[in-house]
């Protein structure tokens, strides 16, 4: 792919800024109800996505840059640097070039002005802030943030500090508490309203329990940032295999179907948080079936 390949959505301009790529996983262990047979039949382009091996299913973490209307805004942040997670191996003080992409596709951090988070997960949050002097600070000194309130009072609650949360919670002291610390923080209510001009959260629950996925209108043309609603093209043809990190199964398979029934109606280009190769595409319908197609 190209590193500097950016997509046109209205007069919008976006562009994937990778942080790292995982491929820790089988498609077994990330989709338990996986079938290799049903896979293959369900998306014939299957060996495309998976490492060289064909035994891991590699699991892109990037941000989404957008231009628009004289505004330079990120969707998600990717998992950061320098960063103690005990709990999750993979992110465990990491040392990436995220930010070095990101300067290299000419924008430095102080010219971003809105960040756009889907939820509060440790692969979505990590460059919001940065270490400096041993204090963690925002990594975008002029941006505003914005972020679901229900999500954030969840993984605030210590009711909810649980082995499947305690990653997410290590996230939020380091990641989210310094942004609201420093009133750049934006709490918002996510029912689908226009938030930002052009942008607007839809609730899709089910991988936490208040995910959003972000639409961005822009003309009569359309973007979907999905999030985790999905990890991988299978599940465009299969929304009924779950990730083994969905915390509510049953709401996930709906979130899922709705982005996907979004995506047709709108005829919306997707911006996925993990596919590999672009994570951008289309979703088609036709022949009883829907098949999604790389950008």
């Amino acid at each position: 792919m190209n590193a500097h390949q950016w997509y046109t959505v209205g007069d919008a301009r976006i562009l994937k800024i990778q942080d790292l790529t995982l491929s820790a996983l089988s498609p077994e262990q990330l989709l338990p109800d996986w079938d290799g047979g049903r896979a293959l039949q369900a998306y014939p382009r299957l060996s495309e996505t998976l490492d060289a091996s064909g035994t891991k299913i590699p699991l892109s973490i990037h941000s989404w840059l957008i231009e628009d209307r004289g505004r330079k805004i990120l969707v998600d942040t990717g998992a950061g640097n320098n960063k103690a997670r005990p709990a999750a191996p993979y992110f465990d003080h990491l040392r990436t070039v995220w930010l070095e992409n990101l300067r290299r596709a000419g924008v430095r951090p102080e010219e971003i002005d809105f960040v756009l988070l889907t939820h509060l997960h440790v692969d979505h949050v990590g460059w919001n802030t940065r270490q400096q002097d041993g204090i963690w600070v925002p990594t975008f000194p002029n941006a505003r943030y914005l972020f679901s309130k229900a999500e954030y009072d969840f993984f605030s609650d210590p009711a909810h500090d649980t082995t499947r949360n305690k990653t997410s919670f290590m996230t939020r002291e380091d990641s989210v508490d310094p942004i609201i610390a420093a009133g750049l923080a934006d709490q918002i209510d996510v029912d689908g309203t226009e938030i930002l001009e052009g942008f607007s959260f839809y609730s899709t629950p089910g991988h936490t329990p208040h995910h959003a996925s972000i639409v961005l209108r822009s003309g009569t043309d359309c973007a979907l940032f999905t999030g985790d609603v999905m990890h991988h093209p299978v599940q465009v043809n299969v929304p009924e295999w779950n990730t083994v990190f969905d915390a509510d199964p049953l709401a996930a398979i709906m979130s899922r179907k709705w982005a996907l029934n979004y995506a047709i109606e709108h005829n919306a280009t997707v911006f996925t948080a993990h596919f590999p190769m672009t994570s951008a595409g289309r979703i088609m319908s036709g022949h009883q079936k829907i098949d999604w197609s790389f950008r």
